[in-house]
């Protein structure tokens, strides 16, 4: 019944294996719309921790639920002051040599975050094509916000730009400073996607970023195309520095997407068995053309190539430099 805004009002909400949350029970649900359902499949630990959004960690035991509790408590109650100078890895290593191959995220985001140290992922099943954690980075706790190229390429849709709207805006009222890692293709294109409310869904991740007002940097390891690039804590929101990794692409467009639109008429005329080369060798030409990070730095949207083997004592050095501010609104259930 309405006790279930309880837990919903709260900042973080974790279920245990036998927890249940709900606004009408099954025999409700079947005495007005005819359907059979049980307690756990309408409201249990599977439909609010992959379909709904509604909880944010799963606990497979009770002793697990504590633990995360614990974890969190901590995080957010005892935040720590950071380190100038931060033990450096190659995290380069973490990412596939092709830049055209999908990754997982999570072991670049364990090699930023201090080894062997307390982390808690938020919504690892829903909206998984954006990882949301926090953890302690030079024995400060930070929020970290990151696209996930392991799924849907790391588009942007409208689940995860309210998934990260909502930790964005928690981390702000609580005083965490964000790390953002960028590594974004566009928004994810669809019917769908316009019909599930993307516009207004995805503006909540723009609002939330240009209203924070903790540190905010952000780290462009690969690529960051379009208006998903924007959303992702750019320059433009007002972000606290924006670093890129040697090679980064920032473009409106991914090149060989950026000449089938300024070259269309060229490429019809080609024969189809040599429309593929000809845009490998379009492409490569309006690569050297748009000038990759070089340019970006030019026109002020990124401020520094960073090497992999010095990224995180320069990312802390950013977080130290920033005021050390707090939002000063409430952590609305976005």
């Amino acid at each position: 019944g309405g006790g279930a805004y309880g837990p919903a009002l709260t900042d973080v909400i974790v279920l245990g294996p036998e927890g249940r949350i709900f606004v009408t029970g099954p025999d409700v649900v079947k005495s007005v719309t005819g359907e059979s359902v049980d307690m756990a499949r309408l409201g249990g630990p599977e439909p609010h921790g992959r379909r709904s959004g509604v909880v944010h960690v799963v606990a497979e035991t009770d002793d697990q639920a504590y633990e995360s509790i614990k974890t969190i408590a901590d995080l957010l109650g005892a935040q720590g002051s950071m380190a100038a100078k931060l033990p450096e890895v190659n995290l380069a290593g973490l990412l596939p040599e092709s830049s055209k191959r999908a990754y997982d995220v999570h072991p670049l985001i364990e090699g930023i975050l201090d080894a062997n140290s307390q982390v808690q992922e938020l919504h690892p099943k829903w909206a998984p094509n954006i990882v949301t954690t926090l953890g302690r980075f030079g024995g400060r706790t930070i929020g970290v916000v990151a696209n996930n190229p392991l799924r849907l390429g790391g588009c942007l849709d409208s689940s995860s730009a309210e998934k990260a709207a909502r930790f964005v805006r928690m981390c702000d009222s609580f005083g965490v400073p964000l790390l953002v890692i960028v590594d974004v293709p566009g928004y994810l294109p669809g019917v769908g996607q316009e019909w599930d409310g993307v516009v207004r869904r995805g503006a909540k991740l723009l609002h939330a970023f240009s209203e924070a007002v903790v540190p905010r940097v952000t780290l462009i390891t690969r690529k960051a195309y379009g208006g998903a690039y924007i959303a992702m804590n750019s320059r433009s929101l007002g972000a606290t520095k924006v670093f890129a990794w040697p090679g980064a692409e920032v473009a409106v467009m991914g090149a060989v997407a950026a000449i089938r639109v300024l070259h269309r008429r060229i490429l019809a005329d080609i024969p189809d068995d040599q429309r593929v080369a000809m845009e490998l060798e379009l492409a490569a030409e309006h690569e050297k053309i748009s000038g990759g990070v070089a340019r970006a730095i030019e026109i002020g949207v990124v401020d520094e190539i960073l090497e992999p083997t010095v990224t995180r004592t320069a990312l802390a050095q950013a977080i130290l430099q920033a005021p050390a501010n707090r939002g000063l609104h409430g952590n609305i259930p976005l």
